[in-house]
């Protein structure tokens, strides 16, 4: 008798269910879940319920490393949220001054992460990375204004296939002690990528250029590599 086609067998279809759901683990989360599962070990030789902590522990530092797959949208032309979060604050502002920009507002829209909220940060569009920039600071708590000028930061700026110019800042938080950005100048990126990470508690914020209509409004929620933050301006009346 032959073996059951895959479909109908409950085992692995109940695995192959459980991979589509349980989103894979950013690879900087590995030492992090690593270490936890050694002091579970460790604890539960101690006393049981110390090794139920650390279990519970684990799985939530598992959790926060979390990459779900995301979709861009298949229209060109928009600037996509490159986190999830909750859309904080609008506002016209000058970006970072060492990424050389001229010293002019532009509208920035940035989007605070939560401890619950996914940290992998994404990017806003397809193109080529120009200059990447990090500056030390201080760790105020993400949520203020002056969170982008005191803080420590990750500066990126693009330049998309269409020739827009995007600026997306990576910047830690009140817990947040950790950037990383696994970009370089040069690179080709796919609108929606995975760039980085912030750890633990963030913000991003996403500069846009000047006639760029906005598709958000404060208060919203944002699912990095999929919401359109904005729709970007017709050539002729961009910076590029």
């Amino acid at each position: 008798m032959s073996a059951a086609p895959t479909g109908s067998n409950p085992v692995a279809h109940a695995i192959k269910l459980a991979r589509e759901t349980v989103p894979p683990m950013h690879p900087a989360g590995r030492p992090f879940v690593l270490g936890g599962i050694a002091a579970t070990l460790v604890l539960r030789k101690i006393a049981k319920p110390l090794g139920v902590v650390g279990a519970l522990a684990t799985a939530a530092t598992a959790a926060f490393f979390r990459e779900p797959k995301r979709v861009a949208p298949a229209r060109s032309g928009l600037a996509l949220a490159s986190a999830d979060g909750l859309v904080s604050l609008i506002e016209e502002a000058t970006p970072p001054p060492e990424l050389g920009l001229p010293d002019v507002p532009r509208l920035r829209v940035s989007v605070f992460l939560s401890v619950f909220d996914v940290h992998v940060q994404r990017t806003p569009a397809t193109g080529v990375i120009n200059k990447v920039a990090y500056r030390p600071g201080k760790f105020l708590s993400a949520d203020l204004d002056k969170a982008s000028d005191d803080n420590e930061r990750n500066s990126v700026l693009m330049h998309t296939e269409d020739g827009h110019e995007l600026v997306v800042v990576q910047i830690a938080g009140l817990i947040a002690r950790r950037i990383v950005c696994q970009i370089n100048e040069g690179d080709k990126v796919d609108a929606g990528a995975t760039y980085g990470l912030i750890r633990f508690g963030s913000r991003v914020d996403l500069y846009l250029p000047p006639g760029s209509k906005l598709l958000v409004r404060k208060g919203q929620r944002t699912i990095g590599g999929e919401t359109p933050i904005a729709e970007l301006p017709p050539l002729s009346s961009s910076e590029g």
